[in-house]
């Protein structure tokens, strides 16, 4: 697929729903840049609890989220710490939903968003992305399915197998709290865009629902 038009792609949704498999094939097919706005989020939370600081303490940790050195990619490296793997924590998650509550903490990483996915050519995924980052984005996806097959996805996980919580039932638990804490925040709450496309991936494969995402961009391009 080609076009000289390079497109800002938002994919938003609930954590086991398919956002990072589809967002990293989508860049990867259409030669985009890709980024995972939730791994920032958890690189500044490992990065406060690393340092000590409380994370209800707002302009501690909104100053970690303005001055770290941070860098998303196939590697998460803040500050010189490649923390991709510890990051992927069931101690992570609950100290990036806490993190990804207080305002000046979002302030500062959806600067950050903003800048990065600015002149398009990206495919960005999040909780607010076409919400809030990028309200005008070209296409915007809200991926979802059913909390059974998330948990089943967030289980099986190789990114989240030395986590130790490895049993379905203790997977959902956790994502149940994951989701009330991001759909109940003040600021930039998960929700699905008013115009976005939803897509429930309960029964869909990678490539099913990649290619729906794909007919959504060569609609865009026309």
């Amino acid at each position: 697929m080609s076009d000289s038009r390079k497109l800002i792609i938002a994919i938003d949704g609930p954590s086991g729903a398919g956002k990072g498999t589809v967002a990293r094939e989508l860049a990867k097919r259409l030669n985009y840049k890709h980024l995972d706005t939730g791994a920032m989020y958890r690189a500044v939370a490992w990065k406060t609890l690393r340092d000590g600081v409380s994370l209800d303490d707002e302009p501690a940790v909104a100053q970690i989220a303005r001055d770290a050195k941070l860098e998303v990619g196939p590697a998460v490296v803040i500050d010189g710490h490649d923390v991709t793997a510890a990051i992927r924590t069931p101690e992570i998650d609950r100290a990036a939903a806490a993190v990804s509550r207080l305002p000046n903490v979002r302030s500062s990483l959806v600067t950050r968003q903003r800048t990065y996915g600015e002149n398009g050519g990206v495919v960005m995924e999040g909780r607010d992305i076409g919400s809030v980052v990028f309200p005008d984005a070209d296409v915007k996806v809200y991926l979802d399915a059913s909390p059974e097959e998330r948990a089943r996805r967030r289980a099986a996980d190789p990114a989240h197998a030395a986590s130790g919580v490895a049993d379905a039932g203790d997977v959902a638990g956790e994502m149940a709290a994951r989701d009330q804490s991001d759909r109940t925040r003040g600021t930039s709450p998960l929700l699905r865009a008013p115009d976005a496309v939803a897509i429930d991936t309960t029964k869909l494969s990678i490539e099913q629902t990649v290619q729906e995402v794909l007919a959504m961009v060569a609609n865009a391009l026309r």
